[in-house]
């Protein structure tokens, strides 16, 4: 029986993965900001079939919490197989352009507050020499566009961070795997004009994740696709890169 720790667990992602493993009949424990989505949520992971199901509520930007709320969890589990760290929101561009508070606040919810997290996780995980790690990423952080860089820079920190804890963490036994989700049909990206060819359902990013962490996957770019659309967009020359679109 697996036992596993979703943070971020409202987000559709999450939620789909949970799903997921709730089938097999895994032990969870969710944590969420928001406490009646999380009760529902956990009564429909019972439903579909999971052994128990914990949660605690947790602003990730709240991060004295942090300690108390991941040492509930360990002991609780008793031994934590998998986390996945899931949260983060998808800012305002533009607002955060002309406002640096905003801006900051972006940064803190979607990178300070994942590398805190994952400062305290790689701790517990070192002293069980054992088990994995998975942190949503992003494709927007393989290179900062206009469209969305205040966000493709708290992404490109997680997975600098996390390339570095790979490395760090191997010699452990333990696994980090990267997730970096291209276009996906979630309440985040509702209202996003978006190419239908290149949105994936959360259902899809999901199975995906389930199968990059038996596989011990370092990084995983899903749908598959993304990965040869960001090589193009990464090595793009500046002259052009500067010129287009994106």
């Amino acid at each position: 029986m697996k036992k596993i720790l979703i943070i971020g667990a409202t987000s559709a992602i999450a939620e789909a993965t949970a799903q997921r493993y709730a089938r097999e009949g895994a032990r969870l424990y969710l944590m969420a900001r928001n406490g009646e989505r999380l009760a529902s949520l956990a009564a429909d992971l019972k439903i579909r079939g999971a052994s128990a199901v914990d949660f605690v509520l947790l602003d990730v930007n709240d991060r004295g919490k942090h300690k108390p709320v991941l040492e509930h969890a360990e002991k609780t589990l008793g031994f934590i197989d998998i986390v996945l760290i899931a949260h983060g929101t998808l800012g305002n561009q533009k607002a955060c352009e002309q406002d640096a508070e905003t801006a900051l606040l972006e940064f803190e919810t979607n990178a300070v507050s994942t590398l805190a997290l994952l400062t305290r996780l790689a701790t517990m995980f070192e002293k069980q020499h054992a088990g994995t790690i998975a942190v949503i990423s992003s494709v927007a952080g393989d290179r900062g566009r206009p469209s969305n860089y205040v966000y493709g820079t708290a992404k490109a920190a997680i997975t600098a961070f996390c390339e570095g804890l790979q490395a760090r963490l191997f010699k452990s036994g333990v696994h980090v795997l990267i997730i970096k989700p291209g276009l996906v049909a979630t309440p985040m990206t509702n209202g996003l004009t978006m190419p239908a060819m290149l949105v994936a359902e959360p259902e899809k990013i999901a199975c995906d994740i389930v199968r990059a962490i038996e596989k011990k996957t370092d990084t995983l770019y899903t749908p598959w696709f993304w990965k040869y659309i960001m090589a193009v967009i990464v090595h793009l020359p500046s002259f052009v890169f500067k010129k287009v679109n994106l």
